[in-house]
C-alpha cells in the first residue's frame, strides 16, 4: 500500500490579516508535489487548517497518510477536542460554538475518508519538510 508523508503549515501576517498556507507531499521520501495559496483576511489557525484540507483533498482515492504539522491547535483539535465537540453538537466544554467549525467539519470528513496518522513536529527546528511547507505559506503572502 502506498503511504504518503505530508507536511502542512499556515502563516499569517498579523493575526487576523493576510495569510498563506503550504503543503509538501512526499512519496518514498521524494517530493511528489507542493501546494500553496493565499487568503486576504484570515487567521493563523484558519491557514493551518486550510493547509490540512488542501493536503487531504489532493487525493481523490483513499490514501494512507502521515500528516506532519507544527500546529498544536490542529493536533489537539483532531486528536482529542473534536470528539467532545461532536457529542455536544459542535459546542466547546464551556458550551460556546466551536471556532472555525466549518473547517473542522471538513477536516473531520477527510480524516474519516483517509487513514491519517497525525504527527506534531516542532516548527522552525530544521525539519526539511516543515521548513519547506513554512516557506510555501510565507511566500504565498509575500507574492500577493
Amino acid at each position: 500500500m502506498n503511504v504518503f508523508d505530508i507536511y502542512t503549515d499556515g502563516a499569517c501576517s498579523h493575526n487576523p490579516g493576510p495569510g498563506g498556507w503550504g503543503v509538501v507531499i512526499l512519496h518514498n521520501d521524494v517530493v511528489m508535489d507542493t501546494l500553496s495559496g493565499y487568503q486576504k483576511d484570515t487567521t493563523n489557525n484558519q491557514m493551518e487548517m486550510t493547509a490540512v484540507i488542501k493536503a487531504l483533498s489532493f487525493f481523490d482515492e483513499k490514501a494512507t497518510i502521515n500528516l506532519f504539522t507544527d500546529s498544536n491547535y490542529v493536533i489537539n483539535g483532531i486528536n482529542s477536542w473534536i470528539h467532545n465537540w461532536i457529542k455536544k453538537g459542535w459546542k466547546t466544554s464551556s458550551n460556546s460554538p466551536v471556532k472555525n467549525v466549518e473547517l473542522w467539519k471538513e477536516i473531520n470528513a477527510l480524516n474519516k475518508f483517509h487513514a491519517v496518522k497525525w504527527i506534531w513536529v516542532k516548527g522552525h527546528s530544521g525539519n526539511t519538510g516543515n521548513d519547506l511547507a513554512d516557506k510555501l505559506a510565507t511566500d504565498a503572502i509575500i507574492k500577493k
